[in-house]
């Protein structure tokens, strides 16, 4: 996919402009102290607050190893013409592969997938699976699903469940995937289970739905725009930016602001501005590997706004999980803590307001060109702040002004 690289071609002189700015800088900005940082925004009681002083403690953080339960579903007068090795090949290694590279490798989701079908005791039609469902058919499904799976699965071991229901099965809609939020825990066995991913996908399934899923259970929200009933464009917020905008999105690697807080992006990642002026900082493109010493090489700049609002910026490139992305550049974006999932916690800033690009591909073009190349400047009166580019070093990073008014 063809990426316009002649806006990068005027490094020279935009370097002279930054060379300048550089001396007469107001503001050094401050490394963030880690997650009570300056620029840290708090956690609201917003349903996947994008607030990161804190870690909400009702969901797994994923650092580490995760052990995920894959079970798969059939129902009575419905033979699944898949094995279940098949549905599960579907979604990994490819999820496991997603979350490995957006986080450098300190997050690990390992799948077991129960290797039989195993049996619903009513058909998929009875429990009336849709995408707004009903409360009570959800309950019943979900509570019929894990006593039927009771025999073979010891659901203490696991961090994350995965219900896959037989995607031939009548009755069964794939617009009803999603994570499923009990207000009351389903009891199995001594293990306490309160959220579920329920897999209603067709096959082959839509490109990184599960990964969206798995983000939800990680406590990061939905940043699509829900049309009223259902009618107008979905991806008015962010585009193809984040899984958790688009699963279809050309750029799907996670923001660097839910980078951090995932804890994949550290204190030394993250330039804080909280205070008026200039600074000039070098960003690393957020999807290229952690190399030894990348602790300290600046893949996020914050510019605090208020008390629950922050402009982020990176440096986005065709690489790793954004390898089909329709523009490269540095892409700036407002976050607010205390706006929930769905409602638009983060709302991408277009770069270039006046044109579109990748139409057919991208799922809101619009937004598809939004990052700045060299010698370009984005300026917000909303949030006070103005982006500058500047040139691009020999190793690729991004030269960036920012003024905070």
């Amino acid at each position: 996919m063809g990426v316009d690289r002649s806006r990068w071609r005027r490094a020279k002189a935009v370097a002279t402009v930054l060379c300048a700015l550089a001396a007469s800088v107001v503001s050094i900005p401050a490394h963030a102290a880690g997650p009570g940082g300056p620029c840290a925004l708090p956690r609201s009681q917003a349903h996947h607050s994008e607030g990161l002083d804190s870690w909400n403690p009702a969901y797994p953080r994923p650092l580490g190893r995760l052990d995920a339960v894959m079970i798969f579903l059939s129902f009575p007068g419905s033979r699944p013409a898949l094995t279940p090795a098949r549905l599960a090949a579907d979604h990994f290694p490819a999820t496991s592969r997603f979350f490995d590279r957006a986080s450098y490798g300190r997050f690990t989701l390992r799948a077991h997938p129960v290797d039989h079908w195993i049996r619903m005791p009513r058909t998929a039609v009875s429990y009336r699976i849709r995408r707004d469902w009903d409360g009570e058919q959800r309950t019943d499904f979900l509570r019929d699903a894990v006593a039927a799976a009771r025999g073979s699965v010891d659901f203490g071991r696991y961090d994350l469940v995965y219900l896959v229901a037989d995607p031939d099965a009548p009755g069964v809609d794939s617009d009803a995937t999603k994570v499923v939020n009990l207000d009351t825990p389903l009891q199995v066995d001594g293990t306490a289970l309160r959220r579920v991913v329920t897999v209603f996908e067709r096959h082959p399934p839509d490109r990184n739905v599960l990964a969206h899923e798995t983000g939800h259970a990680l406590d990061l929200p939905d940043l699509y725009h829900r049309p009223a009933e259902g009618k107008g464009d979905w991806d008015t917020h962010v585009g193809d930016w984040d899984l958790m905008g688009s699963q279809f999105g050309l750029a799907s690697e996670p923001f660097g602001w839910h980078k951090w807080k995932l804890g994949w992006l550290g204190p030394g990642n993250v330039d804080c501005v909280s205070s008026p002026g200039t600074s000039v900082h070098t960003l690393q493109s957020l999807e290229t590997p952690m190399q030894p010493g990348g602790e300290q090489r600046t893949r996020l700049v914050v510019v605090r706004t208020g008390a629950t609002s922050a402009v982020a910026i990176e440096a986005r490139s065709a690489y790793g999980n954004d390898a089909a992305t329709c523009s490269e550049g540095v892409l700036v974006y407002r976050v607010r803590s205390d706006t929930p999932s769905g409602a638009g916690p983060v709302q991408v800033l277009d770069g270039h307001p006046d044109r579109q690009a990748c139409r057919g591909e991208s799922v809101y073009p619009p937004l598809a060109d939004a990052p700045l190349g060299a010698g370009e400047s984005l300026a917000s009166r909303t949030d006070g702040v103005r982006v500058r580019v500047g040139a691009r070093t020999a190793g690729g990073e991004w030269t960036v002004a920012v003024t905070r008014g």
